[in-house]
């Protein structure tokens, strides 16, 4: 594939030039459920899948929400609506009924697809909790106040729903068997690349999440140059244990591996011994994952079990790579050209990569060099010019892989995004006179915990609700394994008997695990600056010295 073919591309088209090159290739493959299609077999269940979404009812540029783990349906779905222009909203499977309701409501989603669940989480369940009005209603007859585009809920897998107005999957495909091929070409050839395909939800500094649109240029042409960088080629087969619900998942996995004509060899849901299986069981050439998971991939006790020395790229992406774990992903799992790519949702994802020919200390100090077509600028933040060579400043990039804003917050969008095209990321970087770039500081406030952004704001919003709760401050503190952990310093109303316990719990049952804080302490007061700002840098210095935590957290000035 070259740049050429890739320009003006939509995500379907870019499954019907793999297929039109390689039908007999093998494009999907689960290695736990003996799942394996070739890309003339998964084009046909895309193409069935899309002309059931359009007998669904589903229009060009409706948003269709989907909620669950890596399963075969997601995947399908990510094509079957770049072939309607249905636009792709991706929900975190860590989602509880709070966020769920939010995701539904700000994105104007006309249906939901959704796994039974994951763990412990029953979705059904959290479903119902968010929106009550499903029970008794009709699927296609939906009539929900504060979700008026809601008309479908379809449920992925094999098991039947037993409760709600659910359509099993089984079903929805039937649907398809009522629509022409002819019907789903026409609909593909009204579609453009620069129209939205995608929407993925990120939290801001303030407020609830923010729904970024990115058009089919943004993901497809992001997803060849990351390729690129890695030398991928149709031989290659990539483990992605990574979640499609985040870019990692969905731009830098999947899209990745097939704009390079390769294999796709998702893992459901994370664990360490299942990504060593399906590395050895199909011979992985590439290995996706944040550093915690590579961590626990060299850390599992059967390690020396499985054969990983077919592995020779990946990406490691999502929060700074300690030199003894980059050493060991080269050395002891044999990826010698491994890569480390940094960006943000926003810019669909990846901004910047190093190659597979770099040194490592270059792999481990910077994350790399703009990808091609990218414009990249660090900008002083006393002066606002350009910064020189080493020179801290704000990361601003332009070109292609910019989103088309945040969906219905044109104010938001401003805030980010200049008139002139350039994505303000918020975070703090150096660059070197060969253009490698060194993180060094990032949006204010932001904890990173284990690859997962959190945004304090947020946590502080969902806390007000509880009616004991008077204030609250939520902050990250160091650790060993997640870089980061969550911690918040609550001033209880009068009389309350609340616990940390409880205050957990209440998280527990309304957001997402990776929110909860870890520590929970009752404050009277909160430190101050002279103007009366809020020191959270105190609150969290307190806490390290309370609870005896280690590691080190990169400070934004």
């Amino acid at each position: 594939m070259r740049p050429e073919d890739i320009d003006g591309l939509t995500v379907g088209g870019l499954l019907d030039l793999v297929h039109g090159r390689r039908p007999d290739h093998e494009a999907l493959v689960y290695a736990d459920r003996n799942l394996r299609y070739t890309y003339a077999q998964f084009r046909e269940v895309v193409e069935n899948c899309a002309r059931s979404l359009m007998a669904l009812g589903i229009h060009k540029g409706d948003h269709v929400a989907v909620w669950g783990q890596n399963v075969p349906e997601w995947v399908t779905l990510q094509f079957a609506t770049g072939k309607v222009g249905a636009v792709l909203v991706t929900v975190n499977p860590a989602y509880k009924s709070h966020e769920l309701k939010y995701i539904l409501e700000q994105s104007d989603a006309a249906a939901l697809f959704l796994t039974e669940g994951v763990g412990d989480a029953d979705f059904l369940q959290i479903l119902q909790d968010a929106v009550p009005e499903l029970v008794g209603a009709e699927d296609g007859d939906l009539s929900i106040e504060e979700l008026p585009f809601l008309k479908h809920v379809v449920l992925m897998g094999e098991e039947s729903p037993d409760r709600l107005p659910v359509m099993d999957f089984g079903e929805f495909l039937g649907r398809g068997d009522f629509l022409s091929r002819e019907e789903l070409r026409e609909r593909q050839a009204s579609l453009d690349a620069g129209e939205v395909i995608n929407m993925q939800y990120t939290s801001g500094t303030t407020g609830f999440p923010k729904g970024v649109q990115l058009t089919h240029t943004n993901i497809v042409k992001n997803a060849f140059y990351i390729g690129e960088c890695m030398r991928l080629a149709p031989e290659d087969r990539v483990c992605i244990p990574v979640p499609f619900f985040h870019c990692f998942g969905c731009v830098l996995g999947t899209l990745n591996t097939v704009t390079h004509e390769g294999t796709m060899v998702p893992v459901e849901s994370f664990d360490a011994e299942k990504v060593l299986q399906a590395v050895d069981q199909e011979q992985c050439t590439a290995l996706l994952g944040v550093p915690t998971m590579f961590i626990a991939e060299l850390d599992h006790p059967d390690f020396e079990q499985y054969d990983t020395t077919s592995l020779r790229t990946g990406i490691m992406a999502g929060s700074p790579c300690p030199m003894e774990v980059m050493k060991k992903v080269v050395d002891v799992m044999g990826a010698s050209e491994i890569t480390i790519a940094y960006g943000q949702t926003e810019s669909s994802p990846v901004i910047t990569q190093t190659r597979t020919d770099d040194p490592l200390e270059l792999r481990v100090s910077s994350v790399g060099r703009k990808l091609p077509d990218v414009e990249v600028r660090i900008v002083s933040v006393e002066t606002g010019e350009d910064a020189w060579p080493e020179e801290q400043g704000e990361l601003w990039t332009r070109g292609y892989h910019v989103m088309r804003g945040y969906y219905d917050m044109e104010e938001k969008t401003s805030e980010v995004l200049d008139e002139e095209g350039w994505l303000h990321t918020g975070d703090l970087a150096v660059m070197d006179e060969d253009g490698y770039v060194r993180i060094t500081g990032r949006a204010k406030d932001m904890i990173i915990r284990g690859g997962e952004n959190v945004y304090p704001r947020e946590i502080e919003e969902f806390l007000y609700t509880h009616p004991e709760v008077s204030d609250v401050q939520v902050y990250g503190v160091p650790d060993e394994k997640y870089g980061e952990k969550v911690a918040a310093a609550v001033q209880l109303r009068q009389d309350s008997d609340l616990t940390a316990e409880d205050i957990k719990e209440y998280c527990r049952e309304n957001i997402a695990y990776y929110k909860v804080p870890e520590y929970v302490d009752f404050v009277d007061d909160y430190p101050m600056t002279a103007s009366g700002k809020i020191q959270k840098y105190k609150l969290r210095e307190a806490a390290v010295e309370r609870y005896g935590l280690k590691g080190t957290i990169v400070e934004s000035n």
